[in-house]
């Protein structure tokens, strides 16, 4: 029997595994002539198979394939002087949607050590890439049309404030006037919020512009001398998602505003600051003001719907609300602590 020389044994191989290969593949000559294209190949560009063998790369279908640029990259590649990783190239073809692919060259050593292989593997990455935009623009038309439902909210709120405006106006009772104002003053307060988030990207907000134009809302509608009484806003850099500053943003609106109804009675002057930091998934929010103190006795006042919705948002947000004197005036903090941190601190503690 005769032995058939290892160089054509390791080519033969080369060759079966090209040619049965699922993936688009073409094994090429240095001077860029077709050795071998898999079946797959083929079929994906319609090009006869019978047509292929001793082809230049650039004579193959209708002359598509003539791309100087990458023929140039091969051709060096070949040589040693360079590489093709993820190389996209637009195929165009007469009558035909132009095809987006992403090629990758190799030298490969067949055994034949007197000339060079080369192995290009083509991707089609067209329908990727459109389903790609298609998602990138659903996601832009989304995030378009809810900052357009987030403006129109705001508007909204403030014409049912106007109109909450116009009631207290009208009404005889002092009781039901100081209730519209509330009314009011909260609606103005959501207005603001909802304004702060139509600008906030990526679903996080930045808890110091938020915070400053909250405040600065609440300043406006509720502070008629800023000279006697002002707000002030010391914030870290945190930032927290969408919903979370919602439920801080209503907190903070019902601790200022009942700051700035009761902690300052008889024209006194004084300072509402509301301070927020945060480490790690640990944070902190206070509101302090430097007015009368916390009422006791007969003098406190009675827990209203304010008190209510703070509770309600400091139990959603997992945290702890303390009162305290601040010598002068009165701070309130909410605090949330990971149970993990809490267990660290007492082990620590032990």
């Amino acid at each position: 029997m005769t032995k058939i020389p290892t160089v054509h044994f390791e080519a033969a191989s080369t060759l079966a595994v090209v040619m049965s290969s699922n993936e688009p593949l073409l094994f090429l000559s240095d001077d860029l002539r077709i050795i071998a294209a898999s079946a797959s190949f083929c079929r994906t560009f319609e090009i006869d198979p019978a047509s292929v063998g001793g082809k230049r790369l650039g004579e193959l279908g209708h002359g598509e394939w003539a791309m100087p640029k990458l023929e140039s990259l091969l051709t060096a590649t070949a040589a040693g002087s360079a590489s093709i990783d993820a190389y996209e190239i637009d195929l165009k073809r007469p009558n035909q949607k132009t095809r987006q692919l992403v090629v990758n060259a190799r030298t490969l050593d067949d055994g034949d050590l007197d000339h060079i292989r080369l192995l290009l593997a083509i991707t089609d990455v067209t329908d990727i890439r459109a389903e790609a935009r298609l998602k990138d623009d659903l996601v832009r038309d989304k995030a378009i049309l809810l900052q357009e439902v987030q403006h129109r909210v705001a508007n909204s709120l403030q014409i049912i404030a106007s109109v909450l405006m116009q009631s207290a106006r009208r009404v005889q009772s002092e009781e039901v006037r100081g209730h519209l104002h509330d009314a009011r003053h909260r609606i103005m307060s959501i207005a603001a919020l909802q304004r702060q988030l139509s600008t906030s990207a990526g679903g996080s907000v930045e808890l110091r512009a938020y915070f400053t134009q909250l405040c600065q809302s609440l300043g406006a509608s509720m502070i008629a001398d800023p000279e006697r009484l002002s707000i002030q806003v010391k914030v870290d850099n945190s930032t927290v998602d969408a919903d979370v500053s919602v439920s801080l943003g209503l907190i903070v609106t019902e601790l200022v505003i009942n700051a700035l109804k009761h902690a300052f009675p008889d024209e006194r002057t004084g300072t509402i600051v509301v301070d927020y930091h945060s480490s790690g998934k640990d944070w902190a929010l206070s509101i302090t003001d430097d007015g009368i103190g916390m009422p006791v006795g007969n003098d406190a006042p009675k827990a209203g719907l304010g008190t209510g919705i703070v509770e309600a948002l400091v139990k959603n947000l997992n945290g702890e609300i303390t009162l305290s004197n601040a010598e002068p005036g009165a701070v309130v903090t909410i605090s949330h602590r990971e149970p993990s941190a809490v267990r660290t601190d007492l082990s620590s503690a032990a």
